[in-house]
């Protein structure tokens, strides 16, 4: 009898390694068949325990069917907590645990995801889910799903970390922003853009989370610098805490949990200042073996920094990074091993962007000017020219016939401005900026 146990016992682990993957089955097996088609939506969490809300919200975009829970360690802790655990109705949970990177082939696990109304992605490796699921029939049905059948997509830590359209893969490890900071080449330092999980809304964003165990801000900063050191994207970030949710839906709109005012629960959405959009502003200082800085004046990224209620009451729009609610705007700079951030009240304004020239270019000096500025712009007839501050309000206007005029600079406030010419002949913009 002993020799019977002991050979059952020594089957087991060939038994476990012979299955490419593990599932774990709550609810109704017979497939949710959903009408109308579901929104679809995103919802991204920050690596500790999941905000509820957030969760909900979540659940509730598949419209009563199935969920899917993909991973490639750990169990069936989402299983009960989706399906019994916060009231929302749906057909089923079902984990699936990716014992090795066959599973992703294997034709049970790619008809749940095909039948799934949403995928959750958990915590875990990140390089797992890269190695695992890049380039196979699992990143192609999540697409599809996300693309034609309204399917929502979601994902904590690791499985937050890889729904960007550029990601930190993990592939050497991990990364502090002390290290990233310090040397910008740092091995662990392993960004990709090879097509994954195309999320809405998250083309050109990399993401990061664990933002506050401990800071990660100054890491992101460092993937953003390789991103347009390597790849000429000038790409966006956004970082959730680890007690945060950021749930974008089919509109675009960025709902962020959290518990707020209780807790300092922020998200962050990062972008480079568009008042530096006429030049590449690359790093200053952007090599092997020395700190980065990436300041110009202290001010290269502008972030939207939003804390996060029960109610997700707080929003960013995410079609034009600009439009928000509750938040703060706040600059973000590097120095050599120093991470600054100045909370500025001023909200981003690309108007300031519009290099439009539907008329002559017309020149304008000094610039940058401290007492007045001189404007000549030829021969575009009668014209209004206006100075616009970032606010989009105008500062200074005036009506002329003449070629050239002088703008007192003497009591406006140092900034950044636009000068608009508009006349008859059509518009033309260019940046101002006053010391």
């Amino acid at each position: 009898m002993k020799k019977i146990s002991l050979l059952l016992m020594s089957m087991l682990p060939l038994i476990g390694l012979s299955q490419p993957y593990t599932s774990y089955f709550t609810g109704s097996a017979t497939d949710a068949i959903v009408s109308p088609t579901p929104p679809g939506g995103l919802c991204m969490m920050g690596g500790a325990t999941e905000n509820d809300e957030a969760m909900k919200w979540f659940l509730e975009r598949a419209y009563g069917g199935d969920v899917l829970v993909i991973r490639a360690s750990g169990a069936d802790g989402y299983n009960d907590y989706m399906y019994s655990g916060l009231g929302i109705t749906v057909n089923s949970v079902e984990t699936i645990v990716f014992n090795n990177a066959s599973a992703a082939f294997d034709s049970y696990v790619l008809d749940r995801i095909s039948k799934a109304e949403a995928v959750w992605i958990a915590g875990g490796d990140q390089w797992d889910y890269v190695s695992y699921w890049r380039n196979t029939p699992v990143d192609s049905l999540i697409n599809d799903g996300i693309a034609n059948r309204g399917m929502s997509i979601g994902g904590t830590s690791a499985g937050m970390a890889i729904l960007g359209s550029f990601y930190f893969t993990a592939e050497n490890g991990t990364i502090s922003s002390s290290d990233a900071m310090m040397d910008p080449f740092h091995p662990n330092i392993t960004i990709d853009s090879a097509s994954f999980i195309h999320a809405n809304y998250l083309q050109d964003v990399i993401t990061d989370t664990h933002y506050d165990n401990p800071s990660r801000k100054g890491r992101h900063v460092v993937f953003l610098a390789h991103i347009l050191e390597n790849y000429g994207v000038n790409a966006k970030g956004i970082g959730c805490e680890e007690y945060t949710a950021v749930c974008v839906d089919q509109n675009g709109i960025a709902r962020v949990f959290g518990d707020h005012p209780s807790y300092d629960d922020y998200a962050f959405f990062i972008q480079k200042n568009c008042v530096y959009d006429s030049i590449p502003a690359y790093p200053e200082v952007f090599q092997p073996g020395s700190p980065i800085t990436w300041s110009y004046s202290s001010d290269i990224l502008k972030v939207y920094q939003v804390p996060g209620t029960s109610t997700g009451s707080n929003t960013f729009n995410l079609n034009d990074w600009q439009t928000g609610s509750g938040g703060t705007w706040v600059d973000w700079a590097v120095e050599p091993n120093v991470f600054s951030e100045v909370f500025f009240t001023d909200p981003q304004d690309c108007v300031l962007n519009q290099e439009e020239q539907t008329i002559d270019p017309f020149n304008i000096y000094p610039n940058p000017a401290t007492d007045e500025v001189r404007i000549d712009f030829g021969t575009v007839g009668d014209c209004l020219i206006e100075l616009i501050d970032m606010k989009g309000k105008q500062i200074w206007r005036f009506e002329t016939v003449s070629t050239q005029c002088t703008i007192d600079l003497s009591t406006i406030p140092s900034n950044v401005y636009q000068v608009k010419i508009t006349s008859d002949k059509g518009v033309a913009n260019r940046r101002l900026v006053k010391n």
